[in-house]
């Protein structure tokens, strides 16, 4: 009987042994993760959990159930220690597992800050896993002193909920302004007056030279600058890193992660990789995706090629973000804009249109669901709508979807 062994037990990892079963694989499947929990969703761990909002069940992607009765062999809290590509093995713990085919969806690990700066202090936290953000929650209650390090999505979102909590919040970033590395300034104008109005002390164009502490755990920082802050507690929202460690050392080839073709395999025929930790083809480039729609769909293309689909992945990049009461939606990607077109809709609500001469390229979304809706339709069909119509909130948006 044919074994599938999965390394990865988050979104990617789940999606794509459910997939296998569904596609009607009735051979052995193994997944493995190392937290001791069921594959749970990352998103709102630092959101609705974080604020009590959202029971540990509710983050979980399935039932227990589930996996059993899909015949699907949970190995949770393990560490895999090794793979063998030669012997087509993997080591887990004292055991050691024979598979026909490997499939790693490892996901991504949150970039820390350096011990020599204090990055080991106690009350320095990041927000990757579960037991990350469990490790917060006493923390983050009314009246504490919170420096967020890092102004992209990440930072901002724990922003966000700690301002809600009543944590008091300094955030710091090292670029001239909030977002810069993923998007345009006006969405970073954007974000930064609703921050500064919930009570954030944003500073742009400011890093952290070291952190201070007492008796092991953090208590000030020094700034670039040379402002000192009294502290109580740290998030780190620096980015993540694809985990290769175990493609690594299988002798995978690497680039921005774990390197595979269209169909999702990599240099080895007999291992695969979907998620966060693998980079791909797109668009005559090689790139790497964050987000959860990314890491079901090519989990997914992924599952049906194991079982001989032979079909290219095709990625329709959109991500969301969700700080106080605006939802942002975007769609697409903004490398190579020249151009960004603002369109102002009902209410609150308002776009911002990336251009490339006269090619729609991505849409930003705040509180816009028709915008998002139809710029991700729009990008994804190749059309790229006259700029001077987007840019007119009286034009039917709608319309520019008709043949």
């Amino acid at each position: 009987m044919s074994h599938i062994v999965v390394i990865g037990a988050g979104q990617a990892g789940s999606s794509l042994v459910a997939k296998l079963r569904k596609e009607g694989f009735d051979g052995q499947i193994t997944l493995i993760g190392a937290e001791p929990v069921l594959p749970y969703q990352r998103p709102p761990l630092s959101k609705a959990y974080l604020l009590g909002d959202m029971t540990l069940e509710r983050l979980f992607l399935r039932p227990e159930s589930f996996y059993r009765e899909q015949d699907i062999t949970m190995r949770l809290g393990h560490e895999v220690s090794a793979i063998d590509p030669a012997a087509k093995t993997v080591t887990v713990g004292n055991d050691v597992i024979a598979y026909d085919q490997l499939a790693l969806t490892t996901g991504s690990e949150p970039r820390r800050l350096p011990a020599a700066i204090g990055g080991d202090l106690d009350g320095v936290h990041v927000v990757r896993m579960l037991e990350h953000v469990d490790a917060m929650v006493p923390a983050t209650t009314k009246g504490t002193r919170a420096l967020i390090v890092g102004g992209g999505y990440i930072g901002l979102e724990a922003a966000a909920v700690a301002t809600k909590l009543g944590v008091h919040v300094t955030l710091v970033e090292m670029a001239e302004r909030i977002l810069q590395r993923v998007a345009a300034p006006e969405t970073s104008d954007f974000f930064r007056e609703l921050h500064c109005s919930h009570g954030v002390d944003i500073r742009e164009g400011v890093g952290l030279d070291h952190l201070t502490g007492i008796d092991g755990r953090v208590s000030g920082a020094v700034l670039s600058d040379g402002t000192t802050l009294d502290l109580d507690m740290v998030v780190v929202g620096v980015g993540i890193a694809p985990s290769t460690g175990l493609a690594e050392m299988a002798g995978l080839t690497l680039s921005n992660g774990i390197e595979v073709d269209g169909l999702g395999r990599t240099s080895d025929p007999s291992i695969w990789a979907a998620g966060d930790c693998a980079s791909f083809p797109h668009q005559g480039t090689r790139i790497r995706l964050e987000s959860v729609p990314h890491a079901i769909d090519q989990a997914e293309c992924v599952a049906a090629n194991m079982l001989g689909a032979q079909t290219e992945y095709v990625a329709k990049p959109w991500f969301w973000s969700d700080q106080y009461d605006v939802k942002l939606q975007i769609a697409g990607l903004n490398t190579g804009y020249d151009r960004v077109v603002t369109r102002g809709g009902e209410g609150q609500s308002i776009s911002f249109w990336y251009y490339q001469g006269d090619r729609l390229l991505a849409v930003d979304a705040m509180n816009d669901p028709r915008a998002y809706m139809v710029g991700k339709r729009l990008i994804e069909a190749g059309k790229s709508p006259d700029p001077s119509v987007v840019g007119d909130s009286s034009s039917d948006l709608k319309a520019l979807l008709r043949p």
